[in-house]
């Protein structure tokens, strides 16, 4: 399969027809063409291929097979723990692979994942969606800028709702193809984290489920403490227990020139800002919300990945997220459950 030229519309497949799925939909059928999707559940695949006109396929090996030479990347929304099957999969078969959040739930699995794209001479693309924040952009050109000076600490809290609803009859919820909370809820926060700060080098924590007894395999609540390689200090607060709706996804940095907060209930308000000699204005307007229902995600941007996507396929433009990064995220989450799983 050859590179697409700028004068021909990239060609799309989606396995996992989901709730995230019609997001990515969306934005393909906006920017590129959508030819093909699948979902073990075929009444999903169908649903999803008559809003769009696609072919529809039960498994992802017979679209990988049947679709050769027909597309040229492959968005997986499939469930956290098929990650790696499946872009493995895409990559080996010659495509190029678009990752939902996150890259995988196992660096191991990061890793084969980012192996398999080198073997195969493909791009391999992770979703960060709330790094196009207008507020999160922002603090980050200033901290490389230097205007912020060495940074101190750091605190991120995560105050969500997941009611029972959420997980009922589905893989949320499950070790295996979830991975626990701050994998499917919070990962775009951690990798915030790294993007902003720096690598993890020490964590410590603890972490209950308070709620969601009988309902989730892992935590709904978790206190974690952390040591970066910089020498800067941080906290994770976070919980799905807010009464009823979100409440808050907010970030905090204390630094040698400067505090400022982003806030609102998934980081798309600057709350605070306090910088020497400096001030952040004429904040653009941010996108809203993913929103599915009874309740909300985080800030929906996924129309500026794809925007990426197909200017680095097309010009050779510099990738907004790697596949490394997306390993370093789950790499942190990872350090962070051996230290505050009982």
């Amino acid at each position: 399969m050859t590179e697409s030229t700028s004068d021909s519309k990239i060609r799309f497949g989606i396995i996992g027809c989901g709730r995230i799925a019609q997001r990515h939909a969306e934005h393909i059928a906006k920017q590129g063409v959508l030819a093909a999707v699948c979902d073990v559940v075929e009444d999903k695949a169908r649903a999803l291929a008559q809003q769009y006109n696609t072919r529809v396929y039960t498994t992802a090996e017979s679209m990988l097979s049947a679709e050769a030479g027909n597309l040229d990347v492959i968005s997986i929304c499939s469930p956290n723990g098929l990650h790696a099957e499946h872009a493995i999969a895409a990559l080996k078969a010659g495509f190029h692979v678009l990752c939902e959040k996150p890259l995988a739930i196992s660096v191991y699995d990061c890793g084969e994942m980012i192996k398999a794209a080198e073997m195969a001479n493909r791009r391999l693309f992770a979703i960060k969606q709330n790094r196009f924040n207008p507020p999160v952009q922002a603090v980050k050109n200033a901290i490389d800028e230097g205007r912020l000076g060495k940074i101190y600490s750091i605190q991120l809290s995560c105050f969500w709702n997941r009611n029972p609803d959420y997980y009922a009859n589905s893989w949320k919820g499950t070790r295996e193809l979830d991975g626990g909370t701050l994998y499917t809820q919070f990962s775009h926060f951690v990798d915030l984290l790294y993007w902003l700060v720096g690598d993890v080098r020490k964590v410590a924590g603890f972490s209950a489920n308070y709620a969601h007894d009988g309902i989730i395999e892992f935590e709904d609540t978790g206190v974690v403490a952390l040591e970066f390689y910089n020498g800067a200090i941080g906290t994770i607060n976070y919980t799905v227990n807010s009464f009823e709706k979100n409440m808050e996804g907010s970030l905090t940095i204390f630094a040698e020139k400067g505090t400022v907060k982003i806030g609102g209930q998934y980081l798309n308000e600057l709350e605070y800002q306090k910088i020497q000699d400096y001030s952040i204005e004429n904040l653009p307007t941010g996108n809203t919300a993913n929103n599915y229902g009874n309740y909300q995600g985080s800030m929906s941007n996924h129309d500026k990945v794809y925007e990426n996507l197909i200017d680095v396929l097309t010009n050779g433009a510099s990738i907004s997220t790697n596949a490394f990064e997306g390993l370093k995220t789950v790499e942190i989450i990872d350090k962070i459950y051996q230290a505050i799983t009982p």
